[in-house]
Formats: structure tokens, sequence, C-alpha cells
């Protein structure tokens, strides 16, 4: 079994953030493999099903990016997950807006939802899967940026990387090696 965590913030006034790509891509793998995210506990939203032949689940911890950590925890302790089965989905300023990639473990690169993660696991040893959303120009506050819309040209894209995110996921559930997705 594995863990399939995308970090956001909840609520409609964060749902099409940069910082909830996380969030954007489990609704879109929840939708693709019809595994409804129709339970919750641990201030999460999961659901189990298939990727493939692979068993998940899929969650979206709602206690705020910064808090993802607790609630991530308890649902791979609930379900008896280790943390090297745990896959993590999250924006990162340092790359470049659409580029994905893939890193099986290490430190929070000042991901403050990545950082809670490591902290609540004790170790930095899960999966994650990085999608890129630019940094901001000189004038806007990282804080603004992520908690800021894409622009109309990103959100022209941002199905593409959703998509290509779910390639690289399947991937990964099929232990097919991958680099950077594009």
């Amino acid at each position: 079994m594995h863990l399939i965590a995308g970090l956001g913030n909840p609520g409609i006034r964060y749902h099409y953030t940069r910082h909830n790509i996380g969030f954007r891509i489990i609704d879109h793998l929840s939708e693709a493999y019809g595994i409804p995210l129709n339970k919750e506990k641990f201030k999460a939203a999961y659901g189990k099903g298939f990727i493939n032949d692979t068993p998940v689940i899929l969650a979206k911890p709602m206690a705020y990016m910064n808090m993802s950590g607790p609630p991530t925890r308890q649902i791979a302790e609930y379900f008896k997950i280790d943390v090297t089965d745990v896959l993590v989905i999250h924006d990162d300023i340092d790359l470049a807006f659409g580029k994905i990639k893939f890193k099986t473990k290490g430190g929070h690169a000042g991901h403050n939802g990545v950082r809670s993660l490591i902290e609540t696991f004790g170790s930095g040893s899960f999966s994650r899967l990085r999608i890129g959303i630019g940094r901001p120009d000189n004038r806007e506050e990282v804080t603004d940026y992520v908690l800021g819309r894409f622009d109309p040209q990103q959100e022209a894209v941002v199905e593409e990387v959703v998509y290509k995110a779910r390639e690289a996921v399947e991937a990964i559930m099929l232990n097919k090696k991958i680099d950077d997705i594009n």
C-alpha cells in the first residue's frame, strides 16, 4: 500500500493558488482512477483504491500547508504504511513553472509543508514529486506569490502539468525509473 499525499490549504480561497497544486493533482488522480476522497479522518480527506494494480491511498491533509505532517503521518500509521512508501506532491518555487522532478528523499529546501512532514515523521525518507511554480519577480513577496493564482498564460498550461504529474505518479507506482518528467 502506498500513500500519495498532495499538499495544499483547505478552503475555496486557496483552491486555485500556486501552493495548492498538490491538491489539484490529487483531485485529478481521484477522478482519473475512480478513487473518491470520501473519507474524512485525521484532519484529512482521503480515499482508497488502485492506480493500475497498486493499492493506494490518496490524501489531502486539511490542516493547512504548514501543518501537513501530523495528518499525513496519522494516515500512514493507521494503514501501516512505511515512510518510504509515502509520496508527497508539492509546489516548488525553485523549479521553473511546469517543471516536474521526482526525489526519493531529502531535506525541506525551505518548504514549510515538507518541513512539517520531516519533523512529524522524524525523517525525510519519503518520496516527493516537486511541481515547479517558478519564483516571484523581485517586487512580490514569496508568501503572496505562492498564495496567489497562476497568471492567465500559466493557468492555460496547468492542466497539461497536472496530466504530466499523473503520468509521473503512474511510473512511480510501477517502479519505473524516472528522471525529470519534462
